[in-house]
């Protein structure tokens, strides 16, 4: 069997003034595909694996068109050279926006189908924070997504969808794929899976796919800061009986619409100044503060300095900043030396919106890894640490800290740019605290403008009624 594999996976908000570009993605092509740790599963016995290419970024705005074009030119080129193929697997995130384009996955998909030909068996693994469409499933056989958030089964997901394909090729029976959209558009932020409501409703599906006929039982929460058409919480299912994926599909997605009402911060939640109140007045450490509107892994921009400007006001001792998107700030540290005064200008380097904090410091830590693009500086002043990167990424595992002689748990004040934290962070929150703030991923849902986004969906839209409408792939035939 002749099995390929390749795809795109990032997460776009429209809301950005930033475009991503070729050299934001880190690019896995042919035996490194093979070698990266995500895909370290592809050794089916009997099969010829054949790595293409798979483009992946730190969240951000839209993909400019030209990368775009440049990475899906590559892989259709690299995908007909494969030719003939049993099977292909596409790692995605179903979160891509491009600019001038709505349904970005949908095109790379149906590109690829129209390259392997009606034959070929077509899996994908997918985000939950992804968008779907119609053009979407109709060109897929096999669908599996994260079932955690913060996502801690991105390879467990790849693993059920590869599985999936290995099977449906060594057993020659087809699977088939049924989904219901659902009229709501929460942020992960109000949907994490270790928190109720959402908890329960992913609890339930590993037992929905030891049912007859049910191969995988998907919930995604869609990603609501997309402004376009698709974006929509859904139920998908792939199975091998259409009954069974309807029934199963309907009934995944009304409980989460009749969840709906239920779905709230689970960390203590609020404006950034009542946040700070907490954060002084606390006698445990280390307060964890996330500086949601911000967050690079959610697609926010990762330069605002609107929290290093409140502290800075408050005259706040024993903060860790970690960190403030903005090269040239990092380029004076560098170009200052450590152990230099620098004044600087720090945040809105990407996004003007913002306004940045001009303080007088001292560089404290340099790190050069190589590339110009990967250096991080550390600067200290009244009291408050900054992390500066040059280019945007998160700080999440403690190993990101420890590279920069950095202890978070030892600090009185740690702020992240974070929704809810990562799997690492949140167990040393004492407590965690996420503030309201500004920025192209806030969590003020219902004032997002919405030029595209396809109307009624709830919370922007309240009074409306909902009944599951299930939907199969045009691919599945009775």
């Amino acid at each position: 069997m002749r099995i390929a594999v390749g795809g795109i996976h990032t997460e776009c908000s429209t809301y950005s003034p930033v475009l991503m570009a070729v050299e934001d993605f880190r690019v896995l092509r042919g035996a490194e595909l093979l070698g990266a740790d995500y895909f370290n599963f592809l050794n089916a016995e009997g099969v010829e694996h054949l790595p293409l290419l798979h483009a992946r970024a730190v969240p951000g705005g839209p993909v400019s068109r030209v990368a775009y074009e440049a990475f899906k030119t590559e892989f259709l080129h690299l995908l007909r050279a494969a030719l003939p193929l049993d099977g292909l697997y596409l790692a995605m995130h179903g979160a891509v926006n491009v600019e001038g384009m709505e349904d970005a996955e949908g095109d790379w998909i149906s590109a690829a189908r129209a390259v392997v030909g009606p034959d070929c068996v077509v899996s994908a693994s997918y985000d939950l924070h992804g968008n779907v469409s119609q053009k979407i499933i109709d060109q897929l056989d096999i669908f599996a997504a994260y079932r955690t958030a913060p996502h801690i089964d991105v390879r467990e997901t790849m693993v059920r969808a590869w599985s999936m394909l290995i099977d449906a090729l060594k057993s020659g029976t087809r699977p088939g794929i049924a989904w219901a959209p659902v009229p709501v558009l929460w942020p992960g932020e109000r949907t994490s899976t270790e928190d109720e409501p959402t908890k329960s409703l992913y609890d339930v599906l590993p037992g929905v796919d030891r049912r007859d006929g049910i191969l995988d039982a998907n919930l995604m929460i869609g990603y609501v800061w997309a402004d376009e058409p698709r974006a929509t919480a859904c139920a998908v299912v792939t199975a091998a009986s259409k009954a069974e994926a309807a029934e199963a599909a309907a009934e995944i997605a009304l409980s989460y619409w009749n969840a709906r009402e239920e779905c709230v911060f689970g960390p203590v939640t609020g404006p950034l100044s009542d946040m700070l109140d907490i954060a002084e007045a606390a006698g445990t450490t280390p307060v964890i503060l996330a500086d949601s509107a911000d967050n690079p892994t959610g697609g926010g921009v990762g330069d605002r300095a609107d929290v290093l400007n409140e502290l800075i006001d408050r005259r706040f001792d024993g903060a860790l900043i970690a960190g403030i998107t903005d090269r040239p700030a990092v380029e004076a540290c560098f170009a200052a030396g450590k152990g230099a005064k620098v004044a600087l200008t720090i945040g809105g380097s990407l996004d003007p919106a913002s306004t940045p904090a001009k303080v007088a410091g001292e560089v404290v830590m340099l790190d050069d890894p190589g590339p110009a693009a990967e250096r991080q500086a550390v600067v200290e002043f009244g009291g408050i640490t900054v992390v500066l990167a040059a280019r945007r990424r998160p700080y999440h595992n403690i190993a990101d800290f420890t590279r920069l002689g950095l202890d978070p748990k030892s600090v009185r004040l740690l702020v992240v740019k974070s929704g809810y934290l990562s799997p690492e962070l949140a167990p040393i929150a004492n407590p965690n605290l996420m503030a309201l703030t500004q920025g192209v991923v806030n969590q003020d849902i219902e004032g997002l403008v919405s030029k595209r986004r396809a109307r009624p969906v709830f919370p922007f839209d309240r009074d409306f009624d909902y009944q599951p409408q299930v939907r199969f792939s045009a691919r599945w035939q009775d």
